[in-house]
C-alpha cells in the first residue's frame, strides 16, 4: 500500500471541486493491447479527481483512500496496477457512466441509497461516513452542530449539508457558500467562518492536505453515509468485491489506508460503524 503525501499541491487541485464538475476525462489512456469497460483484459474504475485524501489526480498519479481500496479490490479480481485505468466520475454523472459502459465500477464517495439501487447495483460498503464539522484545532466551543447557533458555517454552493444544520440543529447559523471545499478551508483558516461541513472523511482529507495541523474534525458525526462500489445493474462481481473488501479489512490494509490518507488530521473513523461489514449482494 503506497503512503501518500498531500500538501499544498493537493489543496490547489482541490479548488476544482464543485457540484457542477465537468464530465469525466480519461488521462493517460490504457496500456497497449488492453481494453476496459467492455469486458477486455483491463479494468476502468471511476473515481473523483479533486478530493484530497479520497480521489485526487496529480499528473499521471492517483492518490486517496478510494484509490487505495479500488486498487486493492482490482488486484484481488486479478488485475495488476498497469491494467487499471482511472477515469474521472463527477457525482452527477455516476449512474449514467455505469449504464453507458464508460466505467466498470466506481469508487467515488458513492453513498448507497434505495433510489440509486433501482438503476445500478452496489457492492460494499467499504466505508461508513457521517456528516461532521471541520474547525480550528484549538476550538473547544464547537462539539456538534447544535453549537453553531449564531456562528458562521461554510459549505459548497448547492450542497444540502449546511441547510440540514440550519433546519435541524441551529436555526441562527449564518451560512456562507463557496464554489469548492478548498475555498471553505481557506475561509476557515482565515477566521472568516467558524466551521466547514460535509462527510467526515472528506473533511479529514482536506485537513490533511492543508498540512499545517491547524484544523481538526470535530468527530461527532450526525448522519450515516455508506460508501459503496457502484456497479452496472446485473453485474456478477459483487460477491468477489465484497470478499476483497473483507480481506483488506482483515489484513489491516484498510486501516493503514485510512491512516495514510488522513495523516495530520487527527481523525478517527466512527468506530461503531467502521470498518464496515459488506452487505449481502442482491
Amino acid at each position: 500500500m503506497r503512503k501518500h503525501t498531500m500538501g499544498l499541491l493537493a489543496m490547489a487541485a482541490a479548488t476544482t471541486l464543485t457540484l457542477s464538475a465537468c464530465g469525466g476525462a480519461e488521462v493517460g489512456g490504457e496500456p497497449e493491447g488492453e481494453e476496459s469497460a467492455a469486458g477486455g483484459e483491463g479494468i476502468t474504475i471511476g473515481i473523483k479527481y479533486d478530493q484530497p485524501g479520497l480521489g485526487l489526480q496529480d499528473g499521471a498519479e492517483y492518490t486517496g483512500f478510494d484509490v487505495d481500496v479500488a486498487t486493492y479490490v482490482a488486484n484481488e479480481l486479478g488485475y495488476s496496477e498497469d491494467q487499471i485505468t482511472f477515469k474521472e466520475t463527477p457525482s452527477a454523472n455516476r449512474e449514467a457512466m455505469l449504464q453507458n459502459g464508460d466505467v466498470d465500477m466506481i469508487f467515488a464517495t458513492y453513498s448507497i441509497t434505495d433510489e440509486r439501487k433501482e438503476v445500478i447495483d452496489f457492492a460494499g460498503p467499504y466505508f461508513v461516513a457521517g456528516q461532521d464539522l471541520l474547525v480550528a484545532a484549538d476550538n473547544t466551543d464547537i462539539t456538534g452542530p447544535q453549537d453553531l447557533e449564531g456562528k458562521n458555517l461554510c459549505s459548497v454552493t448547492g450542497s444540502t449539508s449546511a441547510e440540514k444544520i440550519k433546519t435541524e440543529y441551529a436555526e441562527g447559523v449564518q451560512l456562507l457558500e463557496r464554489p469548492g471545499y478548498a475555498e471553505c478551508v481557506t475561509a476557515l483558516s482565515a477566521g472568516q467562518v467558524d466551521a466547514v461541513t460535509t462527510d467526515d472523511i472528506i473533511l479529514a482529507g482536506l485537513a490533511a492536505a492543508n498540512g499545517d495541523g491547524n484544523l481538526k474534525v470535530v468527530g461527532n458525526p450526525f448522519s450515516e453515509e455508506k460508501y459503496g462500489v457502484g456497479l452496472p445493474k446485473g453485474d456478477d462481481q459483487c460477491e468477489a468485491i465484497n470478499e476483497a473488501i473483507t480481506k483488506m479489512i482483515d489484513e489491516g490494509a484498510w486501516e493503514e489506508a485510512v491512516a495514510a490518507n488522513t495523516e495530520g488530521a487527527d481523525y478517527t473513523p466512527n468506530a461503531d460503524l467502521n470498518p464496515p461489514t459488506p452487505e449481502a449482494c442482491a
